[in-house]
């Protein structure tokens, strides 16, 4: 379950994480008042399950309650994405000084999770992954241990953040474990020139087994979201629509999040994240092919599974499967690896589909891919 950025910060707020001062409204002159309340001067921010919200004219900053309210009136009602904008949130503007990036994700593949965190926040991660992947520190965080201060130090420093931020990836880290979440985002994470630091914004993904005991989201009504991505979820897929024409399928979060680095590497945009997990039945990659292959912008598909508890000629054996029952128009590109990867590879190769190419790296899977995609 995404959560808005609004009730993100909440749990930011509720963990010592601090948060500009911002409310919400559904009503223009609604958006006058909180402006007058916030002192005046505001950014309005369009609330919807999608990024690319500046872009697309959801993020504005407004000079006065007047120009707050007609600020609002344009916002709402927008269609960002698929999205539409059904509640915007005013936030007093802060004097930045510098903007980071931090998330915290599900690795299902090596089952720990991941902090990622740079240095050039306030930017897509994707592009500036793309441009200096240098950039961009990933670490392994083992969840008996956690992020302590010394763990968080280490994050800090691997991604080049100032030490004020290490109180900061500490909470996240809590925020993360107490509320059952397999994504925790904030970006940017801004230092401001009085020394504070603030998170701006935040993306937090709770996980859906634990709904039980999060009551406190459960009786809300669901925010429309893209038909995509709820096609998925009724599918139980970990799917995230992106804009781009790769399609990406792989095993384990912190995998997918490198394939689409890679990809991106390659001149190609990705088309989406999808996670399928630690298992590779036929069902769930014939319901991940289909989901992906329903995105009339993918030009191309790349699988790419390291073979774990789950061997690669079972992955393979799943992908024939699926193949019965999915009807491939696009060409599929998979590169097996790991447990069992010879016998996977075979297991393709018997069944010869004129769409399915096999590659045995990553990144030569994801220039195959790119260039499949540029072709059409």
């Amino acid at each position: 379950m995404d959560l808005l950025e609004h009730q993100a910060r909440e749990l930011f707020a509720d963990h010592g994480i601090e948060v500009p001062r911002a409310e919400i409204t559904d009503s223009p002159k609604e958006a006058r008042g909180i402006a007058r309340r916030l002192g005046g001067r505001v950014v309005v921010k369009a609330q919807v399950k999608t990024g690319g919200r500046g872009k697309a004219g959801g993020v504005e900053l407004a000079a006065d309650p007047a120009a707050a309210e007609l600020t609002a009136r344009r916002i709402l009602g927008m269609d960002i994405k698929g999205h539409r904008v059904d509640t915007v949130m005013l936030a007093e503007p802060v004097d930045i000084e510098s903007e980071f990036y931090v998330s915290y994700v599900l690795d299902r593949a090596d089952g720990r999770f991941l902090a990622i965190a740079s240095a050039e926040g306030g930017t897509e991660i994707e592009e500036v992954a793309a441009a200096r992947p240098e950039a961009v520190a990933r670490i392994p965080v083992d969840p008996a241990e956690g992020v302590t201060t010394v763990v968080a130090a280490r994050i800090a420093d691997a991604a080049g953040l100032p030490p004020q931020t290490v109180d900061t990836l500490v909470r996240l880290w809590q925020v993360l474990t107490r509320e059952d979440a397999l994504l925790v985002e904030v970006n940017p994470l801004v230092r401001t020139r009085q020394g504070r630091i603030l998170a701006l914004d935040g993306k937090v993904t709770l996980d859906d087994n634990a709904r039980f005991r999060q009551a406190r989201w459960g009786d809300q009504e669901p925010p429309r979201g893209d038909p995509l991505e709820a096609a998925a979820a009724a599918r139980g897929l970990n799917y995230v629509k992106l804009d781009g024409e790769v399609g990406v399928i792989g095993n384990g979060a912190g995998l997918v999040m490198s394939t689409l680095d890679v990809v991106a590497g390659c001149g190609a945009r990705p088309a989406n994240f999808l996670d399928i997990g630690g298992g590779a039945s036929a069902q769930v990659m014939a319901d991940g092919l289909s989901v992906v292959l329903s995105d009339p912008a993918v030009k191309s598909v790349f699988v790419n599974v390291f073979g774990g508890i789950t061997a690669c000629d079972a992955v393979a054996d799943g992908i024939v499967r699926a193949l019965e029952t999915v009807h491939l128009t696009k060409p599929l590109v998979v590169r097996l690896d790991g447990n069992n990867a010879v016998r996977g590879r075979a297991v393709l190769d018997a069944r010869a589909h004129p769409l399915v190419q096999q590659a045995t790296t990553m990144d030569g899977a994801a220039r195959r891919a790119a260039d499949l995609a540029h072709a059409g």
